[in-house]
């Protein structure tokens, strides 16, 4: 039977062919990019979670391999109850580890650290009892050996991971290519049976899409800081600020990589600056106490870069522990470069830390100079001017700046203070700290 449709029914059925469709196209569409979503969330916290254990448990593996080395030669309980905070630190990684939905390369690491705990718990019994040649013997032959394998083994998962990453972010990629096909082929039909007003939607669908896939592609080649268009109040819109995100923190997470120093992993200069720039933009009342070490050098020059180094990070590991117990969940550590560090905290914190630090420090010496030289009470050594002189024991120097103090606060006048203030500690016997209440502008 033949329909006689008049030209208003096939205007009609044109329109309604034409919002079926493209009710299908944004069915498709809003699916795709609601499971796309779903899986960049899934993507950050899965990667992220993965990169800071590896991060952390590299961390604890080499601060356990110095502490037990420094306990067989040295054979100070001291140190023991490092080497056992060390272990439950690592304990509390391994939870956070089960715990964790991590990618399956990441399944031989657990069993290997429940062996590793094991056999360090049972050297900690030897060490406990100050059975040292035993202990020494045990930690050559069981701990020593199997942390190594740990080790390689986290070498071994930071390109995997690596790579994990590029391949879920080309997946990602390649769905968006899909859905973009699908979306455009359902869409397609629809203008072909008169539907102009279509393009247009196409159009924005499409730019979003590519923008995209392009954001996507030069994430997944390692450029963060590709810029990507979060105008958009739509899903694409905030798939695209999901990326930005994204973006933002593995750029974070590569600068603070990069930027950590190498002996201490402390942040460096870059994360410092920005912490600075942070509080003064936000008007935070805050301390910075710049600690400096004096007559490092001499130590280092008398008994050698490796001694020096040890100095260097045991310093950093007091100065981590004692803002972990006296200071606040905002405060920092950071590691300036050679004998230098920086901390910042509250004002009200700040006396009492500097105190605290001075303090462990002066405990620290006796144990890192050679009897002789500890009992002469200096070194012999050459100045800067080749010129042979008696170098003092090594002393610690902190000058403390308030900010409440600073009518315009920034970097370069904080800098100058603390500089200033140094060069006046430097000059007192012992080691020495001092807060500057001065009204500075």
């Amino acid at each position: 039977m033949k329909l006689n449709l008049t030209v208003t029914r096939k205007v009609e059925v044109g329109y309604l062919v034409v919002i079926l469709f493209g009710m299908i196209a944004i069915g498709y569409a809003l699916l795709s990019l609601h499971e796309h979503n779903r899986r960049t969330e899934e993507l950050v916290g899965v990667q992220f979670d993965a990169f800071t254990i590896l991060r952390d448990l590299r961390q604890n593996l080499l601060a356990q391999e110095n502490l037990e080395n420094q306990l067989v030669i040295l054979q100070d309980p001291q140190i023991l109850e490092l080497l056992e905070r060390r272990t439950a630190d690592l304990d509390t990684l391994l939870t956070s580890i089960n715990a964790s939905a991590l990618p399956d390369y990441f399944s031989p690491l657990p069993p290997m650290l429940e062996d590793y705990l094991s056999r360090s718990r049972h050297l900690s019994q030897f060490f406990t009892e100050k059975n040292w040649q035993q202990a020494s013997a045990i930690a050559s032959a069981e701990t020593a050996p199997l942390r190594s394998q740990l080790l390689e083994l986290l070498n071994d998962l930071r390109p995997q991971h690596q790579n994990a990453l590029k391949a879920d972010l080309s997946q990602l990629s390649e769905q968006s290519r899909d859905a973009y096909r699908m979306t455009l082929i359902i869409t397609f039909i629809g203008i072909i049976l008169t539907a102009p007003i279509t393009l247009k939607v196409i159009g924005s669908i499409r730019r979003s899409v590519k923008s995209l896939q392009a954001a996507t592609r030069e994430i997944a080649a390692g450029h963060f800081d590709t810029p990507i268009d979060t105008r958009g109040h739509d899903e694409f819109g905030q798939l695209a600020r999901d990326f930005s995100t994204m973006a933002r923190k593995l750029m974070e997470l590569e600068q603070a990589s990069l930027d950590a120093n190498p002996l201490t992993r402390l942040p460096g200069n870059l994360a410092i600056d920005r912490e600075l720039e942070d509080r003064i933009a936000q008007k935070q009342s805050f301390a910075h106490l710049y600690i400096d070490l004096d007559n490092f050098k001499a130590y280092s020059d008398h008994y050698g870069y490796s001694a020096g180094s040890d100095v260097i990070n045991r310093v950093g590991e007091l100065l981590k522990r004692l803002v972990a117990e006296r200071g606040g969940e905002d405060d920092m550590v950071g590691h300036i470069g050679g004998d230098d560090y920086m901390i910042m905290t509250s004002p009200e914190r700040a006396e009492n830390l500097a105190k605290a630090i001075i303090t462990e420090f002066d405990h620290l010496v006796p144990e890192i100079y050679q009897p002789k030289d500890l009992q002469a009470g200096f070194i012999s050594g050459t100045d800067r001017y080749d010129v042979k002189r008696s170098f003092p024991l090594m002393t610690m120097s902190i000058a403390v700046t308030l900010s409440e103090n600073l009518d315009d606060p920034s970097i370069s006048l904080i800098s100058h203070n603390s500089a200033s203030m140094k060069e006046h500690l430097k000059r007192l016997k012992g080691s020495n700290y001092l807060i500057d209440r001065r009204k500075l502008s």
